[in-house]
């Protein structure tokens, strides 16, 4: 249920926890001044090399693929597993944010990570086998989601969530990271010497984390675990995954194959395609933060319609695309959407589910990662069985129509059922 704040004793707390006493409205205050500062710089820092290393894979994969001999379905598997790990690992980290802090939570998941790249560069990795395992020690990277946005959104009011998640959320832009620099660490080192690398970066942020991230005062009291998934004995909680599915989905699935559908399909090296990705996943993680921002503005299912039209449209657009500027210019646009969407769902999320906004991090996250996983899994598939990647991005487009559709039925239901019918 959509919660409001109110000040009793110096604290805030949510509305429908509220005591029978008359509460006073809390004055509205400047997003800047309303949290804490410091733990939204380290969310989004921890983040974002988080996301860095989630997709390491994708863009080292045509040098993996040339090493390892592996095929077009293998490298779809290969670059799936790590969003696949990431989506599952997402509810054990909503758990554990809700039980032992976001702040703990995040400091567990970064060490895991850092020793597990520091292993595989130390042991090398020489099968596809090998590939697989790293991608699920890569999936606690990419659970990161689940810890760093109810670590940052914990300090923040109702009206400020769609910033704060969209701030935080930014974080995504580490796919900008690998992109421009593995492919070019591989040639001069090697791609398996790019794992170790990695740790340099994670550890300097993993320090900053420690230093600067504080949990919120605000935290829920802790709950049998069953009653972690209360949510899901609601339809709204499932409306809010797929939704998320579709457009987170569509983010990393793009950001984990670009780099092997421009060295596959027009022939690029690894560098140049690693550029291309780049710019086009530097597009959908800039708008994150404009799209919570926007759905503050004009409504969360307002700008998830406009989202799925026209990120349908340019995935539409991609599959007949038959020149790199043309297939380059529909991936920008619909990146440009898919970003804005994410931050839309998340604006919508707190409303619904403020009370439970660790656990529902966590399960929507996951839906996403499913939904990342599918696509770079399917685009593998498509382009073995068919010899082409068309039918891959033909199939994701019909599902943000599908998107569409749904959000078109229920946002009448939401906007006379959610107490901030105003925000949505």
């Amino acid at each position: 249920m959509a919660t409001a704040y109110w000040e009793r004793d110096g604290e805030a707390e949510a509305a429908n926890d509220a005591p029978t006493a008359q509460p006073h409205a809390v004055p509205a205050t400047s997003f800047w001044k309303s949290g804490h500062t410091p733990t939204l710089i380290a969310a989004f820092l921890y983040f974002d090399l988080a996301f860095m290393v989630w997709v390491l894979l994708g863009p080292l994969a045509p040098e993996i693929s040339k090493s390892l001999g592996l095929t077009s379905a293998e490298k779809g598997l290969m670059v799936a597993t790590p969003t696949l790990a990431g989506a599952l690992l997402r509810v054990v980290n909503g758990l554990l944010v809700d039980r032992i802090g976001p702040k703990r939570s995040g400091a567990i998941s970064q060490l895991i990570v850092i020793a597990g790249l520091f292993l595989a560069w130390f042991m090398g990795v020489t099968s596809f086998a090998g590939t697989l395992a790293l991608g699920v020690v890569l999936g606690f990277a990419g659970a990161s989601f689940a810890i760093a946005l109810p670590l940052a959104s914990r300090w923040y009011p109702a009206e400020h969530q769609g910033k704060a998640m969209g701030l935080a959320g930014m974080g995504n832009s580490g796919t900008v990271l690998a992109s421009l620099f593995a492919p070019l660490l591989a040639k001069m080192f090697g791609w398996n010497a790019v794992l170790g690398l990695a740790c340099i970066p994670l550890s300097l942020v993993f320090v900053v984390y420690m230093l600067m991230a504080k949990d919120s005062p605000n935290q829920p009291a802790p709950r049998k675990l069953i009653d972690y998934f209360e949510p899901l004995r609601q339809g709204d909680a499932w409306w809010l995954m797929a939704f998320y599915a579709v457009t987170f989905g569509g983010f990393v699935g793009l950001a984990a194959s670009l780099p092997i559908y421009f060295t596959d399909q027009f022939a690029l090296t690894p560098i140049v395609a690693g550029y291309c990705t780049a710019g086009c996943v530097f597009a959908g993680s800039l708008v994150r933060p404009m799209g919570g921002a926007l759905a503050d503005r004009i409504g969360g299912v307002k700008a998830l319609m406009a989202v799925y039209f026209v990120a349908a449209l340019a995935l539409a657009g991609v599959a007949n695309a038959t020149s790199l500027p043309g297939a380059l210019g529909m991936f920008v646009v619909a990146m440009l959407a898919l970003g804005t969407g994410n931050g839309s769902v998340f604006q919508l999320v707190p409303q619904r589910f403020q009370a439970e906004i660790g656990v529902m991090t966590g399960l929507v996250g996951m839906a996403g990662g499913v939904g990342g996983f599918y696509l770079a899994s399917s685009l593998g598939l498509a382009k073995q069985m068919t010899g082409s990647f068309a039918p891959g991005f033909l199939i994701f487009a019909g599902l943000a129509l599908a998107a569409l559709v749904s959000v078109a039925v229920v946002k009448n239901r939401w906007r006379a059922t959610w107490k901030t019918a105003a925000r949505i």
